[in-house]
């Protein structure tokens, strides 16, 4: 469900009546950066989660592409909720992206405009409630070496597409990828956890994209559990000794693993579907946090 407007340079555009001209310097190099953000309906009104956390990493992946952006922080917050104030869902997603306009074509980007819009729709859970299967394909994660891999660009995700493809040609829901040197990395845009006993791993922020509900899964482990999440390299050989895994991104939010495949064909399974499992528990704390039913964390909400 599409809602009635998006925002764009200041003005409310009717969602159909937005054009970009063909020659955009970002439609042709990939040069947008761009964030994705959620809002959820709460016992008043719909309610965004980290709005100022996304719009922080929006504004420091921009600075990564030498954007000289012709707004403040403050304004595109606001922008943002007066978006989703005039939509006509109380829960959906948010894409704000930043990108160099019409007027350059050479791969030097200076000189081109700085555009900037934000858009809001309704759209479901991207995964399964249920534990999902998932698939180690041959295509690496990005190597850190080459591009800063803390900010969220678009043309990063050329390998997101190449890897998908790949696992799509089979049964599997999901995908993992590992990084340059063999290490367990993450899907590009799901981070990974993993649980043996009453001790929480995930991969070190090293070639992955440390997500914002990253960060929120390794607080809440540590305010209701008492875990300090370990975060170190994890190799594939490592799989068969975790009892649960699950992915975490504001998309996907806490998504069960019920089991992956390495390169070899090597199946694990993993125990995510009992309720008294972390995977279910943090599951659950996570979906009352950002709607609003858990109000220790208020101001993760806008």
């Amino acid at each position: 469900m599409k809602t009635p407007y998006i925002w764009k340079n200041w003005k409310f555009i009717e969602w159909d009546k937005t054009l970009d001209h063909n020659i955009t310097h970002s439609l042709h190099y990939g040069s947008w950066v761009f964030e994705w953000i959620r809002f959820y309906p709460t016992e008043n009104w719909p309610k965004i989660f980290k709005l100022k956390e996304h719009i922080d990493r929006l504004f420091y992946s921009a600075s990564v592409m030498n954007m000289d952006i012709p707004f403040s922080k403050e304004e595109i917050i606001q922008a943002t909720i007066e978006l989703v104030s005039k939509s006509e869902t109380e829960s959906g997603y948010i894409r704000p992206i930043i990108y160099f306009g019409y007027g350059k074509m050479w791969l030097n980007p200076a000189g081109a405009p700085i555009d900037i819009a934000i858009s809001a729709w309704a759209w479901g859970k991207y995964l399964s409630e249920d534990p999902i299967s998932v698939k180690i394909p041959s295509i690496r994660r990005i190597d850190p070496q080459t591009i800063p891999m803390w900010a969220k660009i678009c043309g990063n995700y050329a390998n997101s597409i190449l890897a998908s493809l790949e696992i799509k040609k089979w049964w599997f829901d999901e995908w993992l990828l590992l990084d340059t040197q063999g290490f367990i990395a993450e899907w590009p845009g799901e981070n990974i956890f993993f649980v043996k006993w009453n001790k929480v791993f995930t991969p070190t922020a090293w070639t992955i994209l440390p997500w914002i509900t990253r960060s929120t899964i390794i607080q809440l482990f540590k305010d209701k559990f008492d875990i300090e999440v370990k975060e170190k390299r994890i190799s594939p050989k490592e799989l068969w000794d975790f009892d649960e895994a699950f992915f975490v991104w504001t998309a996907a939010e806490v998504t069960p693993i019920g089991t992956i495949t390495d390169e070899e064909w090597n199946k694990y399974s993993y125990n995510t579907k009992d309720k008294n499992s972390y995977t279910q528990k943090i599951k659950n704390i996570y979906d009352d946090v950002v709607k609003w039913k858990d109000k220790t964390y208020l101001e993760w909400l806008s």
